[in-house]
């Protein structure tokens, strides 16, 4: 076990006044535009996710009081998404449609998350973004949290999945105790208790135990630190890279280094998004430096909306309604941009599209073949170029704790969505909206909700509800959504549940096997500067 000096030193951690001075450098992300690529050249990836934010919570989506002004540099100079959506609103499915292109069904990756003590995880055989890229012969990194299993022996853990090298949490921050842990310096406790009767978060060094539990507020600055050596490591070989940075911002409980800390005016939850959108900055600042920034696309989303139930520790979904555990849209619609100068033009986009399609994107976009497998995704190289529209037309949206007697809950097609059954959740309580909430009981709909989102993105008014006229445009988009759906769920088969396969404590990281007590005695803690 490393110290957190010994720790620093081996991956040039800057510190946080240093990591705030490096944002400093300007990210000349406007006068790039007259740079040129080879086109025989794969481009650097860049997929930057963040965690439970909302489609209200960055600056450039409209939120009065955020600090993110290299997040909405991003935007401005990039292909900003306002139809950007997820197959469902939780981290592990989420996470795993990202990096596969498959809804999580076809995976077992349901009903709701692993714990870290989970017997299942994303499958080996399942072929993931980092693996089609790898064969590419790109460097593959992961910084961040995975959520996708650990296993046997760390069996589902990155390193098993495609990256080269990783250096994160194998799973969200709150699983386990946290009410002893200090998010934000010098000595602020985390809100909250977090998962009780757990082993402390483990930070990892690929397979290897860097500290359990990491200081939180130095975590980002490491992962930066882990980026930019990815970066310049590729560069010397001369190959290109995928950095696949799964920031733990802004899920609870919200953390910052001190440069943040008290600084956004929006609590805590604000600081921690500032140090997410410093984060960016410091990576794009990374590429200028290095003169890849023409060479690099670089995306930002996010797996999930807002936890409204923290209230104002939880997030925004902006106009959209519910959030995290729904499948309305404040739960599965995210801010999504698409940044790569010279080859990227600057706008806004209203075009469908899903998390779902990054693979085959991304697969198109680096010569790669794709996986001999069933996609849900879609290639969206055409509409990231300007060369065409999506080719996505429809989205299927499954509830957090979906069954093959149901199907799917929602579909959307062009402007019109469909609720065919409605379920409340604990995660979007809080809220204004009975309908968010987990009072709120799974509900079948016949016919169906409908809403048009391009004149109601809120869902507030059902278009064959008893007040509304029903228009003969109303009653064919019903009869085609209904037809989709039917359609889609007799063609879809659930592989068996992974979550099932049950937890065994055993499997949870422990930086001293076989130690007593358990699970307290798994302590071995990173020093604080």
């Amino acid at each position: 076990m490393v110290s957190g000096a010994e720790l620093a030193g081996a991956s040039c951690l800057p510190s946080q006044g240093s990591l705030v001075r490096s944002l400093s450098v300007p990210c000349a992300m406007v006068v790039l535009w007259a740079l040129t690529l080879d086109a025989a050249s794969p481009p650097n990836i860049v997929l930057i996710f963040a965690d439970d934010l909302g489609y209200g919570d960055l600056g450039s989506y409209g939120h009065p009081s955020s600090t993110t002004p290299y997040l909405d540099q991003l935007a401005a100079g990039g292909l900003r998404f306002t139809d950007f959506y997820v197959p469902v609103s939780l981290c592990t499915p989420s996470r795993a449609a990202l990096l596969t292109g498959r809804l999580p069904v076809r995976m077992g990756l349901y009903p709701g998350v692993l714990e870290p003590g989970s017997r299942g995880g994303l499958p080996l055989e399942e072929v993931t973004l980092p693996e089609v890229l790898a064969a590419q012969g790109y460097l593959t990194g992961m910084a961040g949290k995975w959520h996708l299993g650990v296993g046997p022996e760390g069996a589902f853990l990155p390193p098993h999945q495609g990256f080269h090298r990783f250096l994160g949490i194998p799973y969200s921050h709150d699983q386990g105790p946290c009410q002893n842990l200090t998010c934000f310096p010098p000595a602020t406790p985390c809100d909250g208790i977090c998962d009780q009767g757990r082993v402390p978060i483990p930070l990892l060094a690929n397979l290897s135990v860097l500290a359990q539990p990491p200081w939180l507020p130095g975590l980002e600055a490491h992962y930066v630190a882990f980026a930019r050596d990815l970066m310049v490591d590729a560069q010397r070989q001369g190959r290109p890279f995928f950095l696949y940075y799964a920031s733990h911002h802004t899920h609870y409980p919200q953390f910052s280094g001190q440069s943040f800390a008290g600084r956004s005016g929006r609590g805590p939850f604000g600081d921690s998004l500032m140090e997410l959108d410093a984060a960016v900055g410091a990576l794009m600042a990374t590429l200028g430096d290095l003169g890849l920034l023409g060479q690099t696309l670089v995306i930002f989303t996010a797996d999930n909306g807002p936890e409204t139930m923290r209230m104002s520790h939880g997030g925004c979904s902006g106009l959209l309604r519910c959030g995290k555990g729904t499948t309305f849209d404040g739960g599965v619609r995210e801010p999504a941009v698409a940044f790569w100068p010279g080859h990227i033009a600057p706008g806004m986009t209203h075009e469908l599209a899903s998390s779902l399609d990054l693979l085959p994107t991304l697969a198109a976009l680096a010569g790669a073949p794709l996986p001999n497998v069933t996609l849900d995704g879609v290639d969206l190289s055409s509409l990231l170029l300007g060369t065409g529209k999506s080719p996505r037309q429809t989205l299927f949206f499954y509830s957090a704790h979906p069954d093959e007697i149901r199907g799917v809950f929602a579909v959307r097609r062009g402007k019109y969505k469909a609720h065919f059954f409605t379920q409340g959740s604990a995660h979007s309580d809080t809220t204004a909206d009975p309908a968010c909430h987990a009072a709120s009981p799974l509900t079948a709909h016949e016919p169906p909700l409908l809403f048009d989102l391009s004149q109601d993105p809120g869902e507030n008014y059902n278009l064959l509800g008893g007040a509304a006229q029903v228009t003969t445009e109303a009653l064919q988009a019903v009869k085609q959504l209904e037809l989709l759906k039917a359609q889609f769920d007799a063609a879809m088969t659930f592989s068996p549940s992974q979550m099932a396969r049950g937890e065994d404590p055993a499997l949870e990281i422990c930086c001293r096997p076989g130690c007593s007590p358990w699970p307290s005695c798994c302590h071995c803690p990173e020093s604080q500067p």
